[in-house]
């Protein structure tokens, strides 16, 4: 039973930091699919987009002018959205409020998350597609 509970004990670290690196890979697909959507759903119907992204909150959210379109997407425990990029020093814990105008350029954001062992990846907007892609952060 000693040895049992040793190799647990010794194994449960390893698992927990893969569990989390699997949860901060589907955050960060699931992050680059929301704003994607919005910024197809900004050409394809030809409306204003509002996307909120709130540290604070751990969620983003998105809202058009048609009555009762409201989108929200909430990270999952254990993955924290650490800031929005390029930071502005004053705003650092509120919600930044970004607008995608039909035919407009998509502007260079980038949504950086982590979970708690550190690791960590940045969804950025790309302005010249309005595709978003996803980096890892290298830590030192």
């Amino acid at each position: 039973m000693v040895i049992i509970g040793l190799i647990a004990g010794i194994s449960f670290p390893a698992a927990s930091a893969g569990i989390d690196s699997v949860r901060l890979a589907s955050a960060t697909q699931s992050v680059a699919s929301f704003l994607n959507g919005a910024a197809n759903r900004a050409e394809r119907l030809q409306q204003p987009m509002e996307v909120v992204i709130s540290p604070r909150d751990n969620r983003l959210s998105m809202r058009s002018n048609e009555p009762g379109f409201t989108r929200e997407l909430k990270l999952p425990d254990g993955i924290m959205l650490e800031a929005v990029l390029p930071a502005i020093p004053e705003d650092a814990d509120s919600a930044r409020r970004i607008v995608l105008l039909p035919g407009g350029t998509v502007p260079a954001i980038g949504i950086q998350m982590a979970n708690r062992h550190g690791a960590r990846r940045i969804v950025r907007l790309d302005p010249m597609t309005g595709f978003p892609r996803v980096e890892s952060v290298i830590s030192r």
